[in-house]
């Protein structure tokens, strides 16, 4: 085995503290509340995307007597039948089932819409619903690039229409209650936190040219992106591991903890500049993804480093697999508690969460964004963050294990930057992946003008800021909006 350092043991420790401390805690804000309504409170709603997240929807919404969903959508319809089939057994009227979205945003009846597709429909579906006179939920990461994304915020705010983003880390009361303490002081300064997401990931299988389930339907299913022959074996749920309609594990999974982290710090924007490696390890597969990146956010005073590891590895502790850490000069915040500068476990916070399905609807009554715990213009800013980290990858090149490391010591936060470099090695050295022979991608290191949302002189980065689109499915201009 490869010693800890102190570091690491103190962050692990931490985090099996605050595991513990966390199992105490009231029910999950995940779970629904079964409520009685009146007929003029009830919500009529349709779900977009019918898949795992989808499907938990579907769950959650069933829970709540004063939402009715009328219509379920996917481009494949099975999937859009099994989600009927789940609200039958959850004693719900069966839904419609359609494969077009269209179909379902001409339906006047459905008052919003809660979309769980693939990331590149995003945007679109939203925007299309948003201009038919729903209000939307939108699953994470909230858009595919940086250009829809802020399009959706645009077009939330010139309908007046409510657009709440996926990131339901911001609905848990604990999470408020450590975040309104970082406000007050309580913790010092803090100018470092850590966004961390392990989980296994396992190949996809060998690039080839697959067909498609005859029953799907492959034009919807692509939709904005380009219509290419099938290049992996399995359709759903491996898009994600696909530039042109995933984002992979860092927009999948680490988009919440980033969320977090950058609520946390009180930081806006997409800071001053960007950097990544990794690289896609260990096994070779159809998947254009990286299944190990680190992404080191510079916002001035303040740093984000975000951990993603696919390989096998041990978890960030004994019982937790991932999250955040803040670094403050008079504590430490992980895991939703607080600890002493030594790790030694002062509290778990408290405090009265929400659920996130059940604020997007009281705030559709409302009709107040100020309601919303996850504003579309935070998910939008977060998954930002993975989009410009995911771009600096991109534009990466291979590079030895020296040049990355004289790369890293350039920055402002060298010493945490070079730090978690050396963990990455290790954790790659126990997979027998040898990061000085097989050559990490360096990605290129962008500086970013953040209200503009742009890259400062960086012609090929700032053309990965958007996409084009497949007509008819085009995003609108804000003038078409």
């Amino acid at each position: 085995m490869i010693p800890l350092t102190r570091r690491e043991f103190l962050e692990n420790s931490m985090l099996v503290a605050a595991a513990v401390a966390a199992a105490a805690l009231p029910k999950s804000l995940a779970a629904a509340e079964t409520r009685a309504a009146s007929a003029s409170d009830k919500i009529t709603v349709g779900i977009i995307g019918c898949g795992i997240r989808g499907k938990q929807h579907a769950r959650e919404l069933a829970k709540l007597a004063d939402c009715e969903i009328a219509c379920v959508c996917d481009p494949d319809p099975t999937r859009a039948d099994e989600v009927a089939a789940q609200l039958v057994e959850a004693k719900r009227a069966r839904p419609k089932t359609v494969q077009d979205l269209r179909v379902l945003l001409e339906d006047k009846s459905i008052d919003a819409v809660f979309v769980a597709t693939p990331n590149h429909w995003h945007v679109l579906a939203a925007i299309w619903a948003m201009q038919a006179g729903k209000d939307v939920y939108v699953e994470k990461p909230v858009s595919h690039n940086i250009v829809e994304g802020r399009r959706m915020v645009e077009a939330a705010r010139k309908l007046g229409r409510i657009c709440q983003g996926g990131t339901q880390y911001r609905s848990s009361g604990p999470n408020a209650a450590a975040v309104d303490y970082m406000r007050k002081g309580e913790l010092g300064e803090v100018k470092l936190a850590r966004s961390i997401v392990y989980g296994g990931r396992g190949s996809i299988g060998a690039p080839g040219e697959y067909p498609v389930p005859g029953h799907v339907d492959y034009n919807l299913f692509c939709g904005p992106a380009p219509m290419g022959p099938l290049r992996r074996p399995k359709l759903h749920y491996d898009w994600h591991w696909f530039w042109a309609t995933g984002n992979g594990e860092l927009g999948n999974n680490n988009i919440h903890s980033l969320d977090v982290v950058r609520w946390g710090l009180g930081v806006t924007g997409l800071g001053r500049s960007v950097i990544s490696f990794g690289g896609r390890l260990g096994y070779k597969d159809a998947a254009e993804t990286p299944n190990t990146q680190v992404v080191i956010f510079d916002f001035g005073d303040k740093t984000i480093i975000s951990e993603t590891r696919g390989l096998k590895t041990e978890p960030f502790s004994a019982t937790m697999k991932g999250g955040n850490i803040f670094y403050g000069t008079k504590g430490i915040i992980a895991g939703g508690s607080l600890f002493d500068l030594e790790g030694t476990l002062v509290r778990p916070f408290e405090g009265k969460g929400e659920n996130h399905f059940v604020n997007f609807l009281n705030a559709v009554r409302s009709r107040k964004v100020s309601d919303l715990r996850a504003d579309i213009l935070e998910g939008h800013q977060s998954t930002a963050l993975c989009h410009i980290g995911n771009i600096s990858y991109r534009l990466g090149r291979r590079a030895s294990t020296a040049e990355i490391k004289q790369q890293l010591g350039k920055l402002r936060s060298a010493t945490h930057a070079l730090e978690t470099f050396e963990r990455t090695e290790k954790h790659l050295a126990t997979n027998r992946v040898n990061a000085a022979e097989n050559q990490l991608t360096l990605g290129a290191p962008l500086q970013v003008e953040p209200k503009e949302e742009r890259f400062v002189s960086n012609r090929a980065a700032n053309e990965l800021l958007a996409r084009e689109y497949r007509s008819p499915f085009v995003l609108p201009s804000l003038k078409q909006i």
